[in-house]
């Protein structure tokens, strides 16, 4: 009873605070969702719901993360290692569409392209009379995690919560009335493909099935979808497939889904007995116990950041009015609450112990959709998680960091089989089954470094927590990876550099043989293995481990090709001079050295960086969602925070058009619009936001790198700097730091760069910075000088002023600084 008590007052005081407090945080409508990508997302990881807020027919569309078609599978084209040294010579010998050919007939799979995603289905209700409605408002609360609705009708107001609940794995749906006796419905569930709907007793509605086939791989996942009533008040009736409530006071919908998936390759569990155990546990709690221990799980990560850009009257509009009215007007707390969405989404679609966040999170309502919304691993994944260090979620990358593991078992065969080499490979795609061969055709999937690329949230991980264990438990899959590329680079006949071939420059070719995109020794796949191997080394040297195998790799870490201006002044997107200043391609992988990589840098290496920022200006402003995400956090790095804000702005317009037609931008309900729905653009925003404010990635902790001039002021709280750096708050005034508090958590060297003067607030051993960084975490990456071309002309690069200390800080510490 005293539990109970305390969990209501402390709940109370949550919605109160919620209430007073943070107004803003929240996406709200004057209308009901028509469209799914007007519906609100809830989730706990495994669980995902679409809540439409329809008075008289609501649908919740149901997800969970293991309902994937097909089954246990391989997908590698054994043709490939025969057929290998004759590729590699069409290429060297310049013969690329005969090269792109073979490579189709040999080394893209003859067998799965990929199981999809599929969702659940639907749970409707049907509410008499409710057609005519008025005072209606639907709101997502992103500080509790509770999607709400409420409406009159005849003179009752009728209120609706609904939410996923990680502590207790159910999705859970409260309806009340403000007059007793007022609830009426009938529930059922349907799905686009056979299901089996029962009842059992009066009060459980039951839909079961098993995923689709694909490919020719057998559906064999099977599902359980369990629905049980509680009400206070009125009676429940049930027929063969539906549930009907009449005259109740209040009703209470526990939603429990579970499958036979126990990993990927074993799917032998009882869907039906896991799906009931978490009924049974739920039912067991009162419902203002399990919406209290739901909103205190949820903000036990969501509430370690907070962010105050400024607010206008904008915020009284509705959401989907300011998302269209944000090119033209002022509305700073949109950028917040579109940041603090993206860490919503983050939570809510990616949990520890369960399946990362896919192309669609953990969203999805079609059987077949987009992409399979699969995991697309030559951008995609990866930028789902770029937020989860810097704002503080790290915990949120488990299921990633999982994933690579599995990868790396999986992906020893590939590597074996395709190409005779050691190690693990993947390419450009994957999913739940941990498939690692190329798909969809030699123009996009002829790509072998999914692995490299995943590896580099293996050990960014450690550079923010510091975490020798953690590092032992990832350095084997690292090392594996390494070994792969050891075997698999190839010496190219011009300048004897070792090279990844066959490759792409992930889905784009050059001009000058359109249509194909293989060659060898792409830019990107340079940049990815310069972070592989000097990683792993460093992971080894930590590790005191591996020392000739640390030969081994610097051996070859020389000879990869180094990045190369190319004649127009751009940084090369291939080994050749064929960029095209033309080219607006969405992807701007030759561009990954700058971010999510520092090995270009605006300090260390300006001709590469005045090269990188040409070739992001030839590309161009808008694109897709996804695209434009990243170049908010290109931009970051170019250290032009008003370029960033107009590539924000250009994130935040609508994608549906008067006219029905669609471009990249967001959708009423804040997903980001590739289009269409791709939820790595929400996620890009959102580290985009922390990389204007916080940078940590070229030897210090820079803070305020890329304001724009229209954040004048603003408080951000919570945000992650390498080396186990926590800023408590960093606070700005008229563009310049105000305050900033820093908390060492593994102590060190911690080294502040700014464009204002700063000092300390009390004692500490603050002196300016000279040299090296002495802190290991913060160690800057030594690149290649570029080769640069006779006819490029280089951009100045034009740098403000900063001041850059050093704080010798301890384990534990706090650090307060102040304007000088």
């Amino acid at each position: 009873m005293k539990k109970k008590l305390l969990c209501i007052l402390g709940l109370a005081s949550i919605l109160v605070f919620s209430c007073r407090k943070n107004t803003y945080l929240k996406l709200w409508y004057n209308k009901p969702a028509t469209k799914w990508v007007e519906a609100l997302p809830v989730g706990n990881g495994r669980l995902g719901a679409m809540v439409f807020g329809d008075p008289s027919n609501e649908i919740i569309q149901l997800n969970e993360n293991t309902v994937w078609a097909g089954q246990p599978n391989r997908n590698d084209n054994l043709e490939a290692k025969a057929t290998l040294p004759d590729v590699r010579k069409l290429i060297f010998a310049g013969k690329y569409e005969q090269a792109q050919d073979v490579v189709n007939q040999k080394f893209i799979t003859k067998t799965s392209h990929g199981m999809p995603y599929q969702t659940v289905g639907n749970l409707k209700l049907s509410f008499p009379g409710h057609d005519h409605f008025t005072n209606y408002y639907r709101e997502l609360n992103i500080e509790t995690a509770v999607a709400s609705s409420r409406y009159d009708v005849d003179g009752v107001t009728y209120k609706r919560e609904v939410f996923a609940t990680f502590p207790d794995q159910v999705i859970v749906l409260r309806m009340t009335a403000s007059k007793p006796g007022k609830i009426t419905f009938t529930t059922s569930m349907h799905r686009h493909a056979p299901v089996d709907i029962s009842t059992e007793g009066n009060d459980n509605l039951i839909m079961s099935g098993v995923t689709g086939d694909c490919d020719g791989v057998k559906g064999a996942v099977q599902f359980d979808a369990q629905v049980k009533i509680k009400t206070k008040g009125g009676a429940i009736s049930a027929s063969d497939s539906a549930l009907t409530v009449i005259n109740a006071n209040e009703a209470t919908l526990y939603i429990s889904i579970a499958s036979n998936f126990n990993n990927y390759h074993d799917i032998s569990a009882n869907a039906s007995e896991r799906a009931n155990a978490y009924l049974q546990n739920v039912i067991k709690k009162e419902y203002t116990q399990v919406l209290c221990d739901h909103i205190a799980d949820y903000q036990n990560y969501f509430n370690r950041v907070s962010i105050d850009l400024g607010e206008t009257d904008a915020v009284n509009n509705p959401t989907d009015v300011r998302i269209d009215q944000f090119a033209r007007g002022d509305d700073p707390q949109l950028v917040a609450l579109c940041f603090q969405f993206g860490r919503y989404l983050l939570i809510s679609s990616s949990r520890p112990g369960g399946q990362p966040a896919n192309l669609q999170g953990i969203w999805n309502d079609q059987l077949y959709p987009p992409w399979d919304s699969k995991y697309t691993v030559n951008i995609n994944t990866e930028m789902n998680y770029w937020p989860s260090e810097p704002t503080n979620l790290s915990d949120m990358n488990e299921p990633l960091i999982q994933m690579v593991h599995e990868l790396s078992e999986t992906g020893r065969q590939t590597a074996n089989d395709m190409y005779g080499a050691d190690g693990w490979a993947l390419h450009h795609n994957t999913d739940i089954w941990r498939i690692n061969g190329p798909i969809d055709g030699a123009f996009w999937g002829m790509w072998p470094m999914g692995g490299a690329w995943l590896c580099q949230h293996l050990f960014e991980k450690y550079e923010y927590n510091g975490d020798v264990e953690y590092l032992k438990s990832v350095y084997p899959a690292m090392k594996i990876a390494v070994e792969f590329y050891l075997d698999f680079l190839v010496e190219e006949p011009a300048n004897k550099w070792l090279v990844v071939c066959p490759s792409v420059s992930p889905e784009n070719a050059p001009s000058v043989h359109p249509g194909v995109s293989i060659s060898a020794g792409t830019t990107m796949d340079n940049q990815l293995l310069f972070d592989l191997f000097t990683k792993t080394i460093k992971a080894a040297e930590i590790l005191k481990t591996d020392t000739e195998f640390v030969i081994q790799i610097r051996n070859t870490l020389n000879r990869l090709p180094p990045m190369q201006v190319g004649q127009w002044g751009q940084l090369q997107e291939w080994m050749l001079d064929w960029d095209n200043p033309d080219d607006h391609h969405r992807h701007v992988s030759h561009l990954y050295g700058l971010f999510p990589s520092n090995q270009i840098s605006p300090y260390r290496t300006p001709e590469l960086f005045a090269a990188a920022k040409t070739s992001l200006i030839a590309r161009g402003d808008e694109s897709t969602g996804w695209s434009m995400g990243w170049k908010v956090n290109l931009w970051a790095h170019l250290l032009d925070g008003n370029h960033a804000l107009k590539l924000i702005t250009d994130q935040l317009t609508p994608s549906i058009q008067p006219n029905g037609k669609q471009k990249g931008g967001t959708y009423p309900n804040m997903f980001d619009a590739h289009p269409p729905f791709q939820i790595d653009g929400n996620f890009g925003f959102t580290a985009g936001v922390a990389e204007m404010l916080l940078q940590s990635n070229d030897g210090a902790v820079f803070v305020l790198p890329a304001l724009p001039d229209a954040w004048k002021n603003g408080i951000i709280k919570g945000l992650r700097a390498r080396g186990g750096f926590e800023i408590e708050a960093l606070e700005w005034k008229n563009g310049e730091v105000s305050k900033l508090v820093i908390k060492s958590n593994l102590g060190g060297n911690c080294r502040i760069r700014s464009y204002s003067p700063l000092k300390v607030e009390v004692r500490a051993t603050f002196v300016l910075a000279k040299g090296e960084n002495s802190n290991p975490f913060y160690v800057a990456p030594h690149v290649k000088a570029p080769i640069i071309s006779q006819k490029a002309t280089i951009l100045p690069v034009n740098l403000k002023d900063t001041f850059v200390y050093d704080i010798a800080t301890k384990s534990g510490g706090k650090y307060v600084l102040i304007p000088e």
